[in-house]
């Protein structure tokens, strides 16, 4: 007999969830899909602060659906990681893709 995980591997992209995951992604310039708990989320939300962006944080730690929404950010953005981090609809990847956009003035021209 075999060991079931939890784990969502494949995200239904037609699901409920998966719908409200594109809305959260179009609902504000800056959406971040976070857990409190994770040192390159709070590089991600620091970079915003630094900048004065207002942004919304999904934290997904404490969300029962965690693991279908990192499927389907997966689905998405081909990396089920947190943070991904969203500008006006885009990924832009991650706390440490993030930082560097941030660090070399290339994050300013996602706001123009």
């Amino acid at each position: 007999m075999g060991v079931f995980s939890s784990k969502v591997t494949h995200a239904n992209m037609a699901s409920p969830t998966a719908t409200l995951v594109k809305e959260w992604i179009n609902s504000d310039a800056v959406v971040i899909f976070s857990k409190t708990y994770c040192p390159y989320c709070k590089l991600a939300k620091d970079v915003f602060e630094k900048c004065q962006k207002k942004y919304t944080a999904i934290e997904l730690d404490k969300r029962d659906d965690a693991d279908e929404i990192q499927a389907i950010l997966g689905e998405l953005t081909g990396a089920k990681t947190v943070p991904r981090v969203f500008v006006k609809g885009e990924c832009l990847g991650g706390g440490s893709d993030v930082k560097a956009l941030y660090e070399n003035g290339k994050l300013e021209k996602y706001f123009e």
